[in-house]
């Protein structure tokens, strides 16, 4: 018998949410950018998914550096995205559908432009100095020349994460962008100041927060050099900046100073790289009142070959089950996992983990029936309803990301061929994620009237909304099974999850709540296989939801063809 009472769960047990990168899902203006405006238009293809809330990446003012992940102002909207009354609308229109709406919280680091940094720069004995990380030249060292740096830490963004400032004679550190200088989160102003604004745009109707890796704020002191890899000339600071020792203090401060003694229905959700289970466990207890749950990195990771994201190398289905397995039963009695194959950062599911030729359309079926048939939070990233695939990104013109840039740059200063060095990035870019959404299959498929910011897929005359809506065995309708199935059946949402044991190339396993009992069984390659020996056992069940490329109702036992998914449920005795 579980545990686990339908009626005491909170409602984002049985929700699934939808991220929007508003750059490129819908353009109103015909400027070719995506805006707040163009959301509001495609309401309807998100009421017709069936999600509940909307992940908005960051809209605020912003130089754009990356891709408005360096802000600029944290209470306005960048105008390529509109206005705050745009918003407003925008927030009055979901609510009345009954969505909820979660910005991006981007806090450990902000731009440059940001007005707490130019304080901060403005001169060594500023009030504001100690808001960033400001440390002199390496003793012995003149600020500005290689080696001066104050530690040998690399940035995400290749070269250095420390950046000289000649006006005031000190360097600053930045883990991502050199305009991306990390806030002090030891001064509590710094904190102070982030909750407020964080209680400013809940007072504006916001529903929660996605807090951008919100487990690098609390770095481990002094700041000191890191060991260097081998093969690298930059020591690797991450493990004095992922979930420091005040990590859990900020989260649990951030959760009293901002939704304490507030009514209504919040979501928080923290990105952390690099956490793990037992680290999870703590992060998203309950009892802790730290975030609700937080996204990891270790699925979307294990196709990393020495040489980093850079350097894939094939990833076994196994690999996969063992992952996902894992988590579910580490988090089973306490905490709560997100599920998601993909975002703005990550490459194409379908082209990843599935088969974007031949099978797309089964094997994308397959990898969202595995998802969010897992318990967790489920999030859907733009596009991925409809099968989108990776963009083929031929040439080095089609590169937009700052991390792509500056890696195919470097990479050709060292010498080698941009041919070569755009053949392995090709696979896991982020350019590949930030395609304009595929609308229909008109001029550029129906994103905008303009010329769009970046190229659409070629594969949008058949890879698209409208068609797929006319499909009633589409990807789309696919999905809006899976999300009223979460919304209907407590099993889905709340089910202990059990592994079953099966060929290496099927991911099969049950969930189970009172008397409903489910089993998931799904074909993660391109070839028939044995069904799992437990499926015999399921003659007579009742067929949930069934895929085979040859559209033929699956029957428990037999051998599954490519890329099928099935989900049973039958009732058990009570024992």
């Amino acid at each position: 018998m579980s545990e686990h009472d339908p009626s005491e769960a909170p409602w984002w047990t049985r929700a699934v949410v939808y991220q929007i990168w508003p750059r490129s899902f819908s353009d109103s203006d015909g400027d070719g950018i995506g805006d707040l405006r163009g959301v509001v238009d495609r309401l309807d293809h998100l009421e017709l998914l069936g999600v509940d809330v909307l992940w908005l990446s960051p809209i605020y003012r912003s130089p754009q550096d990356d891709a408005g992940y360096d802000i600029s102002d944290y209470r306005s909207v960048d105008p390529v995205f509109g206005t705050l009354e745009d918003l407003d609308a925008l927030l009055a229109a979901a609510h009345a559908r009954g969505m909820r709406v979660v910005m991006d919280l981007v806090v450990n680091h902000t731009s440059d432009e940001h007005a707490w940094f130019e304080a901060s720069r403005s001169s060594r004995d500023a009030p504001q100095r100690d808001w960033y990380w400001w440390r002199p030249p390496r003793e012995g060292h003149v600020g500005g020349e290689p080696g001066a740096e104050p530690t040998n830490w690399g940035s995400a963004f290749s070269g250095s994460a420390w950046a000289w400032d000649e006006a005031s004679g000190e360097y600053y550190l930045h883990l991502f962008s050199r305009k991306q200088p990390d806030l002090n989160w030891e001064n509590p102003e710094v904190r102070a100041a982030v909750h407020e604004m964080m209680r400013w745009w809940l007072d504006r109707g916001v529903d929660g927060f996605r807090m951008d890796v919100i487990n690098l704020i609390s770095k481990t002191l002094p700041l000191e050099d890191a060991p260097v890899p081998d093969g690298a000339t930059l020591g690797d600071a991450f493990g004095a900046v992922a979930s420091g020792p005040r990590i859990h203090e900020f989260l649990a401060e951030m959760t009293r100073e901002v939704f304490g003694g507030r009514d209504g229905a919040f979501l928080t959700v923290g990105e952390m790289p690099g956490v793990t289970t037992a680290d999870a466990v703590l992060f998203t207890d309950p009892a802790r009142r730290e975030v609700d749950m937080v996204f990891q990195f270790e699925h979307v990771d294990l196709d990393h070959g020495p040489g980093g994201k850079w350097d894939p190398v094939p990833l076994p289905p196994t690999a996969l089950r063992d992952s996902l397995s894992r988590w579910q039963l580490a988090l089973a009695d306490r905490g709560w996992n997100s599920l998601y194959w993909d975002n703005h950062d990550q490459p194409r599911a379908v082209s990843r983990f599935g088969d974007d030729g031949e099978h797309r359309v089964v094997s994308a079926k397959a990898l969202a029936t595995l998802l969010h048939l897992h318990r967790g939070t489920p999030y859907v990233y733009q596009g991925e309803e409809l099968g989108m695939t990776n963009a083929p990104l031929a040439d080095a013109s089609e590169l937009r990301d700052i991390e792509s840039l500056n890696h195919l740059r470097e990479q050709v200063a060292a010498g080698r061929d941009e041919a070569e060095v755009l053949a392995s990035m090709r696979p896991t870019a982020r350019d590949n994620a930030r395609t304009p959404v595929q609308w229909d299959d008109g001029p550029y498929a129906g994103f905008t009237t303009g010329v769009p910011w970046t190229d659409v897929n070629p594969n949008a005359a058949t890879i698209n909304a409208a068609a797929a809506t006319a499909d009633p065995d589409s990807v789309l309708h696919h999905y809006r099974r899976l999300v009223a199935l979460r919304h209907d059946d407590p099993v889905v949402a709340l089910g202990d999850f059990a592994l079953v044991p099966s060929d290496d190339r099927v991911y099969a396993f049950t969930r189970a709540l009172d008397d409903v009992e489910l089993l998931v069984v799904v074909n993660l390659s391109g070839a028939d296989v044995a069904a799992p020996e437990t499926s015999s056992g399921w003659t007579g069940a009742e067929l949930v939801l069934g895929v085979r490329p040859d559209g033929a109702v699956p029957v428990p036992g037999e051998r599954l063809a490519p890329w099928e998914s099935q989900v049973w449920r039958r009732t058990r005795p009570r024992p």
